[in-house]
């Protein structure tokens, strides 16, 4: 394939993959350990499987527990797995005899379905992994280790009109060509049958769908995977260099894209209507703003995906945005609108008699040239994978035009395959969502006691958030912490000082990119301090004021109109954290408590504001939140003593318990819950509100 290899391929040639196999790493592992080993190493490098995307098998021989004989038996990726991160438990297992005795029940293509439902009475060892619809494409061909994956490079000649040419050349005739054949038992049988009548080959192009190979090792499996990936980027990077790719430039990219997509997703995400509210991502990579920028963008969007692995996550189009109408709101809901419109006529010409009912309309994708790629889905895992597996459509049909014509997949082919019942039946099978998937938060002090343990209280049901606090330090710590605990995706992290507004815009607009918008903001960043009013300098005031008064009036102001985009679906929710001393007068702490009190006002105040607009405003009041607060761990512990004079270790402690009337400590936590119920919908019709979480003060008994 030397041939082939050029240095002046541009700069969004395909990656050339090349082996990483360890010998010394393989030297002393099964046979299984030798499957999982190989399965990671392909699926840990996205040049090669995208996330869950491909399949790997062997065929060993075990001791049939019942029996005590040895038998053969077929490990291969389970239904819903990932290779790159899956553990042996992620392999369904099945003798490898009664899978081939199944085709005694097999009459033809309309019976796929139904094969499906005999692989369960299959399983070896009662294996509780569920064999994937791709299982009969391992069985069924003779060879003791076979790989089947869709890098984009391989889909790129599947989904080209010059394909199976290219595979020629490409090969001399090692691997072979079928055309395209919906995954399932018929093209098993189908492979199986071109395979044994073309005796030597070392693999099969599956047009529209990927490559599938196999050796009679996993080493020899492994590596004969990689050469073919790297033989099809080379090739496509030849074919590539010195040529512009979608036909040339038309729109070069905005420099102010991140600002202008800060500014366009909340207004997307609010009029994307229905069940759930959705999470967005954003990308401007290199790919697609080259493909939103083409000459030939809007031609090839239109045509939609090709690989079913691409539009089972993205739909089988996106929709495609003017530039120079993002400002047009009446524009913007026309277009998604159009867009739902085109996806019901869709399922109309398609549907089947017996096709689950329409699923969401709303685009997944969404394409600015100049701005870059914006994906919309349940939850920022899916939205983030959804974008990705469009970029690797991208890759697709650059590679494809680059040889021929890129060709889509048929649109009842891709209809069958988005409709499938066996697919429904998959996701009936998901467990509900969680309550907050879907919606957004930022939490200022997100570094803090009461602030991390708010964060982690709605992130643990769901939510995405954004943690904004002026230490770094801390807040690297807290969401390095979140990020083991709930996964990187859900958790952003924006260094904020609450008394600049720059700093607060800059947050806000991290918040829209990131995520998509805004639904709850829990205003949190505080301070403390304690003296009397003759000791109380004009400084100390105002940097109360600062930061308790002034910067909830700034972090509520900047977080507004993201909020209010999500008037029609439900609204949003602002949370104050305020505190027993706004509404008790406290001895030698004027300055802290009036200003915690101007901040409680303004609470009410936004509620009356917000409510038309879908926007409730509560507070919660805590008090004496000693053990993990930041505050308590600092001057404020000392002063607080020194005020009711007792000593600053656990008598102060001691001091507060006694003198509540439940005689209990108040935890971050227990703030924390109180959060989650004025964020949630548990209080979707409570607006105005406080909740004092102090273990009870009749003092501070509101109304």
């Amino acid at each position: 394939m030397n041939e082939f290899l050029t240095e002046n391929a541009p700069g969004t040639a395909f990656a050339v993959p090349s082996s990483r196999w360890d010998e010394s790493a393989a030297a002393t592992m099964s046979a299984e350990e030798l499957l999982l080993y190989r399965s990671n190493l392909l699926g840990s490098d996205l040049t090669v499987t995208n996330f869950g995307g491909g399949n790997t098998s062997a065929k060993l021989t075990d001791v049939d527990p019942l029996t005590g004989d040895k038998v053969d038996v077929l490990w291969v990726k389970g239904s819903g797995g990932d290779l790159g991160s899956m553990a042996l438990d992620g392999f369904a297992t099945l003798y490898l005899e009664r899978l081939l005795g199944l085709e005694k029940f097999y009459a033809g293509p309309d019976d796929d379905d139904k094969m499906v439902g005999y692989l369960p009475h299959c399983t070896f060892n009662l294996n509780n992994r569920a064999a994937s619809i791709d299982t009969p494409l391992h069985a069924l061909l003779p060879f003791a280790h076979v790989d089947h994956v869709h890098p984009d490079a391989i889909i790129a000649l599947a989904a080209s009109s010059t394909g199976e040419t290219a595979t020629r050349e490409i090969w001399g005739g090692r691997i072979g060509w079928l055309p395209w054949k919906r995954p399932g038992y018929t093209l098993a049988v189908e492979l199986r049958d071109y395979v044994s009548a073309n005796p030597g080959i070392e693999g099969v192009m599956l047009a529209g769908h990927g490559i599938i190979c196999w050796a009679d090792s996993a080493k020899q499996c492994y590596e004969h995977t990689i050469a073919l990936i790297s033989d099809a980027a080379q090739y496509l990077n030849h074919r590539m260099a010195g040529r512009p790719a979608f036909g040339g430039v038309e729109h070069a990219p905005d420099p102010d894209r991140a600002a202008i997509a800060s500014e366009l997703m909340p207004r997307l995400r609010g009029l994307l209507i229905g069940a759930r509210t959705k999470v967005g991502h954003f990308s401007d990579d290199t790919e697609t703003l080259e493909f939103v920028g083409s000459v030939d963008f809007e031609r090839l969007a239109a045509l939609g995906t090709s690989c079913p692995d691409h539009f089972l996550r993205t739909k089988i189009a996106p929709l495609t945005l003017d530039p120079a109408r993002l400002a047009d709101t009446q524009y913007l809901a026309a277009s998604i609108e159009a867009y739902r419109e085109r996806y019901a006529s869709y399922y109309a010409r398609c549907k089947r008699h017996n096709s689950p009912a329409m699923r969401d309309a709303n685009p997944v994708v969404i394409l600015v040239p100049g701005i870059g790629r914006i994906t919309f889905a349940a939850d920022k895992v899916t939205a983030r994978l959804a974008g990705e597996f469009y970029g690797n459509a991208i890759n697709v049909m650059r590679g494809a035009e680059a040889i021929g014509e890129y060709v889509a997949l048929d649109e009842q082919e891709a209809f069958d395959i988005e409709y499938w019942l066996l697919e429904e039946a998959k996701l009936q099978r998901m467990p509900a969502p969680k309550p907050l998937v879907g919606k957004i938060a930022l939490v200022t002090g997100g570094a803090g006691g009461i602030g991390a343990a708010t964060a982690a209280r709605l992130l643990a049901d769901g939510a995405c958030v954004l943690l904004a606090d002026r230490d770094a330090d801390a807040l690297a710590e807290v969401c390095d912490s979140f990020g083991r605990r709930f996964g990187h995706d859900p958790i952003r992290k924006a260094i904020c000082d609450v008394t600049d507004p720059e700093a607060i815009k800059a947050a806000v607009d991290m918040c829209a990119r990131e995520f998509g918008g805004l639904d709850i903001l829990v205003a949190n960043a505080g301070i403390a301090s304690s003296a009397p009013i003759e000791g109380t300098s004009i400084e100390l005031w105002r940097k109360n004021y600062a930061v308790l008064a002034d910067g909830y009036f700034l972090t509520a102001r900047a977080a507004f109109p993201l909020l209010r985009t999500m008037r029609g679906q439900g609204g949003s929710s602002i949370v104050f954290i305020g505190s027993k001393n706004a509404l008790v007068a406290a001895t030698n702490a004027s300055a802290y408590a009036s200003a915690k009190a101007a901040a409680n006002h303004l609470a009410r105040c936004l509620a009356l504001e917000g409510a038309a607009d879908g926007i409730r405003v509560n507070v919660v009041n805590p008090d004496a939140v000693i053990k993990g607060s930041r505050i308590w761990s600092g001057e404020w512990r000392k002063e607080r003593a020194g005020a009711h004079g007792i000593d600053a270790g656990e008598a102060l402690e001691q001091h507060y318990r006694e003198r509540s009337m439940l005689r209990r400590d108040v935890l971050p936590e227990d703030i924390a819950e109180a959060v989650y119920f004025l964020a949630s919908e548990m209080s979707a019709k409570s607006t105005g509100n406080m909740i004092n979480v102090d273990a009870g003060n009749a003092q501070a008994f509101t109304r």
